[in-house]
C-alpha cells in the first residue's frame, strides 16, 4: 500500500499536461479484441485501470506493448476467450470484453467485476443489450457465461443512460451482421470517441454523441490509429484544486473546448472563471471564493446528472473546494447513492459539511482545515481528499492513494511541478 504525505497549505501555480480520458482509453482497449490487425492508441493515461486493462489483453493470448503514452495492441493470438476471475475483480470495465469476446468467438467467461465502491451500479443495462444483440448470459460460480446466437436487427431502449452499457453494446453490434438502434443512449464524449475508432475500423455508426445511435456491424473489422482526447475529468479536478488554493494554471493538450462549458458553468457558481481556447485552458483564482446565492438569496444547487449535465465524476472534487469558499451550498448527486459518505473525511479535518442524507450534503464555507491521517475510498473521493489536503494546515497523510492512480496520471509529480509538498512513501 502506498502512502502520500502533504505538506500544506499550497497555493498551485504552473503548467500541467493532463493524461488522455480514462473513460475513453479503457472501452478502446476492449474493443481490440474486435480485429486481428494492430490497433495504435495515442495520449493513453499511465494509470493502474489502463494497465490492468492490458493484462487482461496478454490473458487472453493478445500482446500490448505501452511505451510513453502509445499502447499497440495485437489480439491475432487469443488463445482463449476466458478472463481470469481475479482480472476481473480489478476493475469495473472487465466486463466491457463479454460483449466483443462473444462475438469474436461465440462464447466468453468472465469473474464478477470489481470497481469503486460508491454504491449499487447494475449490470442489468448491459446484459438487456447484450440479449437484445442475441447474447445468451448465464450467471456460473462468482462470474458469468456468455454465448451467441442467431442474430439479424434490433431496437432497444436502455432503462438509463449508461455510459459503459452504451459502449458495450455498440462495440459488440460493431461486430455483428445487421442493423441495431440504442435509444436513450448515453451522450459522453468518450462515447462518441468509441464510436469513432469503430468507423475506423470499419462499422457505420452514426448519432454518437445523441441519445439516438444506429450501428450497421460487420463481423470483418480492421486496424486503425486514434489519438484520445484529454481527461476532462482531470483537467477539471485541477481547477477546482487551483480554484481552492486560490492559484494561477495554465492546462495545455488535446483539449476540447465544449467538453467544459458545463464545468465553467459550476464554477462561476463560486466567482470563479476560467478561459478556454482549442488545445488551452487558462485560470487565475480570485484571492477569496465566494457562493453565488440563487435570486432571493436562496441556496444554490449543484446537482449531476447524464451529459451534458455536470459529470458525476467532478462531484467529490467540488465539494472539497467548496469547503474554501464562503457562503453554503447544497451538492445533490443524484447518480450514485454512496458518493457522499466520504465527506465525513472533510468534517475531520474541519469542514462545516452536514451529510442530510445518502445523496445531498451542504458545505458551508470558508473552513480552515487541518492536517489528518486519512484513507482514499474511491478514485474521485481520492482526488477530493487530495485538494483538501493542500488547502489544510499541517501534514496530511493519505492512505491507499493508490486508488487515487487508478485514474490520475503521475499525481505525485504533478502535484510538486505547481508547487504543492507532496512525498510518496510505500509502507
Amino acid at each position: 500500500m502506498t502512502t502520500l504525505l502533504i505538506n500544506g497549505p499550497g497555493r498551485i501555480h504552473g503548467t500541467l499536461t493532463p493524461g488522455g480520458n480514462k473513460n475513453a482509453a479503457l472501452p478502446t482497449i476492449a474493443a481490440t479484441v474486435l480485429t486481428t490487425d494492430d490497433v495504435i492508441l495515442h495520449n493513453v493515461p499511465d494509470i493502474v485501470d489502463v494497465h490492468n486493462m492490458l493484462s487482461i489483453i496478454r490473458a487472453l493470448g493478445g500482446l500490448a506493448e505501452f511505451t510513453m503514452g502509445t499502447v499497440r495492441i495485437n489480439c491475432y493470438g487469443l488463445s482463449t476467450s476466458v478472463i481470469p476471475p481475479e482480472l476481473c475483480h480489478t476493475l469495473r470495465t472487465s466486463l466491457l470484453f463479454a460483449g466483443p469476446l462473444t462475438a469474436r468467438f461465440g462464447h466468453a467467461e468472465l469473474g464478477y467485476p470489481g470497481g469503486d465502491m460508491i454504491g449499487r451500479r447494475r449490470f442489468d443495462t448491459h446484459f438487456y443489450g447484450l440479449r437484445k444483440l442475441g447474447i445468451e448470459i448465464e450467471a456460473k460460480g462468482s462470474g458469468f457465461v456468455f454465448r451467441k446466437s442467431p442474430f439479424e436487427s434490433t431496437e432497444l431502449f436502455l432503462d438509463e443512460a449508461s455510459v459503459t452499457a452504451t459502449e458495450h453494446i455498440m462495440m459488440t453490434a460493431a461486430a455483428m451482421p445487421g442493423h441495431t438502434t440504442i435509444l436513450n443512449a448515453a451522450c459522453e464524449p468518450h462515447v462518441a470517441q468509441l464510436a469513432d475508432m469503430l468507423n475506423a475500423m470499419g462499422a457505420t455508426i452514426t448519432g454518437a454523441g445523441t441519445n439516438s445511435i444506429t450501428v450497421n456491424g460487420t463481423p470483418k473489422l480492421h486496424g486503425c490509429t486514434v489519438a484520445l482526447e484529454s481527461d476532462y475529468v482531470e483537467v477539471s479536478s485541477y481547477l477546482a484544486l487551483c480554484a481552492a488554493t486560490g492559484g494561477t494554471l495554465t492546462i495545455t493538450g488535446n483539449l476540447s473546448p465544449h467538453n467544459y462549458w458545463m464545468t465553467r458553468r459550476v464554477f462561476e457558481r463560486f466567482n470563479c472563471q476560467f478561459r478556454l481556447e482549442p488545445g488551452r485552458i487558462t485560470m487565475a483564482a480570485p484571492e477569496k471564493l465566494r457562493i453565488c446565492p440563487d435570486i432571493n438569496n436562496s441556496i444554490p444547487v449543484i446537482s449531476d446528472g447524464p451529459w451534458p449535465q455536470f459529470p458525476s465524476d467532478m462531484m467529490s472534487c467540488m465539494i472539497a473546494m467548496a469547503t474554501q469558499a464562503e457562503g453554503t451550498v447544497l451538492f445533490f448527486e443524484k447518480m450514485f447513492e454512496s458518493r457522499l459518505y466520504f465527506v465525513d473525511k472533510l468534517v475531520g479535518m474541519g469542514a462545516s459539511a452536514i451529510v442530510c442524507d445518502p445523496h445531498r450534503v451542504v458545505i458551508s464555507g470558508p473552513a480552515r482545515l487541518h492536517g489528518a491521517e486519512l484513507t482514499s475510498p474511491d478514485i474521485r473521493a481520492g482526488m477530493a481528499i487530495v485538494i483538501a489536503a493542500c488547502c489544510a494546515n499541517g501534514t496530511s497523510v493519505i492512505h491507499n492513494i493508490d486508488m487515487v492512480y487508478r485514474g490520475y496520471q503521475n499525481l505525485p509529480e504533478k502535484l510538486r511541478s505547481l508547487g504543492i509538498h507532496a512525498v510518496e512513501e510505500a509502507r
